[in-house]
């Protein structure tokens, strides 16, 4: 997805949303996620958690990786942020094993039913919106 802002304000926008990611929170608890309060630095940098997710890397503005492992998956989502003409690209790329018979069960009710898919493409598009709702896309004084 391509968003009108420059990569410094995106990257700034991914990281609010990725703090809420996590939320509900009886969810995080119920599938049993190993990393569910939030701790470490902020803003988010490697050793940063949230709940459901690791931040295992952070490049800013360029990329951002996190794990995951609960009761029934071990997982990873990488946002890419590419300077391109018309703005920033923004990326999600998404990993998962789902182990056992819960493990592909849960792979059923989550990636077949696109639920994944759908969660995954909601967070480019929440980061879209705020940019494209604040003033010219991005507030050229936080750069």
């Amino acid at each position: 997805m391509t968003i009108s802002a420059p990569p410094e304000a995106v990257w700034r926008t991914v990281l609010d949303q990725v703090e809420v990611v996590g939320r509900p929170s009886w969810y995080v608890r119920t599938i049993g996620c190993r990393d569910a309060r939030p701790s470490g630095p902020r803003p988010l940098a490697a050793g940063s958690v949230v709940p459901g997710f690791r931040v295992t890397a952070a490049d800013p503005p360029g990329s951002l990786a996190l794990d995951g492992v609960h009761r029934f998956s071990v997982y990873s989502l990488t946002f890419r942020l590419v300077p391109d003409g018309a703005g920033t690209r923004l990326e999600a790329h998404t990993d998962a094993t789902f182990p056992g018979v819960l493990g592909a069960v849960y792979r059923l009710l989550v990636i077949d039913s696109r639920l994944h898919r759908v969660a995954t493409r909601s967070i480019l598009e929440r980061v879209r919106r705020r940019l494209a709702t604040s003033r010219e896309g991005y507030d050229r004084r936080q750069l």
